[in-house]
């Protein structure tokens, strides 16, 4: 009798009733849930449990019932309201975010003679000038075999965020997120993207992963820029994935010195055979494979390969503790997606991914009408860099080229007389005795540093025009100008009717804060503060360039609110000040550890993209041999140098008015980390404030924004001493007092 009881219980079991599918989705995350949990419990996959709350599948015997069961008791704690109840489920084939059609971008739509190579991906990887944007083609059909699933605890307000990001969001090619991470279980291939989706692969080779990808995946990010283009689907491969499509987990030594597979490898003939191409990098960890274009439309797919260290730790993660090898796919699509949304799709390195996004934010080239013929050919914008320029000797790094028959030494050390040296200050002194009564040594740290110095910063577009006969300084055309600054004597400086010790700081005009000797070449910015600090300048000879635009200031606006929004999302906001924000910066690496890569990953952008405007050989080339970054039209070195020319004097001109304010002067300065002595270990007992309790004018003030400062670390006098003697001489203290050790040097 008993097993025709269980009989009955198995049947009953198998037509257990089940809520709405958006019903079993509010139950779970009411609870606090995730998807992992429901399936781990039910001993079943991920994708099993978002399909049945997707709705797309429905639960068996002996599942079904435990399921019934567990939504059952989260109904009993969490009833739904009667708005709830009175919400029909959406359809499980759309999108919940889904509106309707975004209109079509402001571009005309394109002639039939348009070259169809303009937009297209060259095999040498080169800069070519982009082709008009054309409108939207109509939607592909939704692909098949989709599961959604619900997001991670911590990621809800963060993913909600993205969705306002760009009008990506709402574009139906896009609509599955600019990115996926493959990844294999139980010989299931699945695709992990952004806000819990996940798409089911049925691709079984690299070639077939491509071309699902390009016709089905619907991934890809909208251009940030009406006259730009759309960005490049990314799939991340996973080392099941790489098993998967019989990829090594890791490349020989011979292929890691070359980048790349080598040509003979049976992926790279599956390429060749499926009529696909690759660009000349090869198939490395970061690998783009496309097809020909058709029209103006590029077919490109980029693969970024994890386990060939295409995320370097040292920009993308933690670099003392790894944590992107071990992290869920679903959580790594989360951490890339967010920052597409913020920043971009990424292309490779921090550096090349921030360069990327000048460009995308400033393209060369909008379309218009030939009033003649009636069609749309490109045309060059006026506020972007739109060619490549001819150099100038004194602003090149020491292999390039044009120094070749510049009858200098194989080794020989140019003179600021010969080189243009703008760059950051390395700069330390000994303490004075009244300084070591101090018990402490305080670090404050410029938050985005670069980026700030870019931001409302007049750059040259065009070519250099060389300027000879002692020309007048102009501060309106950016550019090098030699120019002797050895008359500039700080100390009859007067700041807010105070006179500082001039001896106890650095000399704003060289990085390693020495007086300057005699003619030097300097950037604009530079010129330009010493005149701003009543000195006349004399100069000999100038390169400057006539065409002039605030270029960067998109590119710092993306990057600002990208780091300010990811900074609220760990509970650091702008409006938190004194010990409230010392506090919360404190913690912030506990609250959500994606989004401590995130802030990583933001500030190495900005710092990496500047430093690849003077990219130097990697020693691809012999020395004085073209090298491929010199191909591009944003290789600009002398944009660079304003930069960090800009970034250098600011930095000495809140150092004047901190001292006068509270005759404060720094010990040490390493990039942006300034060392201060200290009565007390914190940020609070040393930097100058109003008798109100506000933070003197222009001097350093804590915050979260781009330009203030927040605490970097705190060491004692006599640990400096220390250092000191045991490496026999003064040297730079600021980089190695730090509390996180994993922060790198400067932003």
């Amino acid at each position: 009798m008993s097993e025709l009881f269980d009989a009955v219980d198995a049947l009953v079991a198998s037509r257990a009733a089940l809520p709405p599918p958006a019903e079993r989705k509010r139950l779970r995350a009411a609870h606090g849930l995730t998807i992992d949990e429901v399936a781990t419990a039910l001993k079943v996959r991920r994708a099993t449990v978002s399909g049945w709350e997707s709705g797309k599948t429905e639960p068996r015997p002996p599942e079904r019932d435990a399921y019934a069961r567990l939504l059952d008791k989260l109904a009993e704690l969490y009833p739904a309201t009667p708005a709830e109840a009175a919400t029909p489920a959406p359809d499980a084939a759309v999108p919940a975010t889904f509106t309707a059609a975004p209109a079509p971008a402001e571009a005309p739509p394109q002639s039939t003679g348009q070259a169809p190579e303009a937009a297209a991906l060259t095999t040498t990887d080169t800069q070519a000038i982009p082709a008009p944007a054309a409108a939207a083609p109509p939607a592909a059909p939704r692909p098949a075999r989709t599961t959604r699933t619900s997001r991670r605890p911590g990621a809800k307000k963060a993913v909600a965020k993205q969705t306002t990001a760009s009008a990506a969001d709402d574009d139906p090619r896009f609509e599955n997120g600019p990115l996926a991470v493959i990844d294999c279980e139980d010989g299931q291939v699945s695709a992990y993207c952004v806000g819990g989706l996940v798409l089911d692969v049925p691709a079984k080779s690299i070639p077939a992963l491509v071309d699902w990808t390009l016709t089905e995946a619907r991934l890809g990010q909208a251009r940030l820029h009406r006259n730009g283009l759309d960005a490049d689907p990314i799939l991340v491969l996973t080392t099941s994935a790489l098993e998967r499509y019989g990829l090594p987990a890791a490349l020989s030594e011979g292929e890691r010195r070359a980048g790349r597979l080598a040509a003979g490898h049976k992926v790279v003939k599956q390429i060749e055979r499926a009529g696909l191409q690759l660009t000349q990098r090869g198939f490395g960890p970061w690998a783009r494979v496309f097809r020909e274009p058709e029209g103006s439309k590029r077919r490109c797919v980029q693969l970024c390969i994890l386990p060939w260290n295409a995320l370097d730790a040292r920009e993308w993660d933690k670099k003392d503790d790894p944590q992107l090898p071990t992290m869920h796919p679903a959580d790594l699509a989360r951490y890339l997606g967010l920052y597409a949304a913020r920043v971009t799709t990424p292309r490779g390195s921090t550096a090349t991914t921030g360069l990327e996004l000048m460009t995308a934010l400033r393209p060369p080239t909008r379309a218009q009408k030939d009033e003649a013929t009636g069609e749309f050919k490109p045309a060059f914008n006026d506020d972007a860099i739109t060619a490549k320029y001819d150099v100038v000797p004194c602003e090149v790094p020491d292999e390039h080229p044009i120094l070749k028959d510049a009858g200098f030494a194989r080794h020989h050390i140019r003179t600021p007389a010969e080189m243009l040296m703008e760059e950051p200050y390395d700069w330390c002194r000994p303490l004075t005795d009244e300084e070591c009564a101090n018990p402490y040594l305080v670090v404050v740290d410029i938050n985005m540093s670069f980026a700030a110095a870019a931001n409302g910063l007049t750059v040259g577009l065009n070519g250099p025009t060389h300027l000879t006969g002692n020309p007048k300084f102009d501060p309106a055309l950016p550019g090098s100008w030699l120019v002797d600054l050895s008359h500039v004597d700080l100390s009859r400086v007067r700041v807010n009717g105070r006179t500082v010790d001039s001896s106890r700081l650095p000399s704003p005009f060289t990085p390693k804060g020495d007086h300057p000797e005699g003619p030097a070449w300097y950037a604009t910015p530079t010129v330009q503060y010493a005149v701003e600090l009543g000195f006349d300048v004399a100069p000999i000879e100038a390169y400057v360039r006539t065409q002039t635009g605030r270029y960067l200031d998109s590119w710092y606006k993306r990057l600002r609110d990208a780091y300010v929004e990811t900074m609220a999302d760990m509970g650091v906001t702008t409006d938190l000040q004194g010990q409230e924000f010392l506090e919360a910066m404190a913690r912030r690496k506990q609250v959500d550890p994606t989004m401590a890569l995130l802030e990583t990953a933001i500030k190495a952008t900005a710092k990496g993209a500047i430093g690849k405007l003077r990219q130097r050989s990697r020693g691809q080339v012999p020395y004085y041999e073209p090298y491929p970054a010199l191909d591009r039209w944003t290789w600009r070195p002398d944009i660079r140098a304003a930069v960090l020319a800009n970034q250098r004097t600011g930095l000495h001109r809140k150092l004047m008015k901190t001292a006068a304010a509270a005759d404060l002067y720094p010990v040490a300065i390493g990039t942006d980390a300034i060392v201060y002595p200290s009565p007390g270990p914190s940020p609070l007992d040393v930097l100058p404030h109003t008798p109100e309790g506000k933070p003197a004018p222009g001097t350093f003030r804590l915050g979260v924004s781009p330009g203030m400062v927040k605490h970097q670390g705190t060491q004692t006098v006599l640990w400096a001493e220390a250092q000191f003697e045991e490496r026999g001489g003064v040297f730079n203290i600021s980089n190695l007092i730090k509390t996180d050790q994993s922060a790198g040097e400067g932003e």
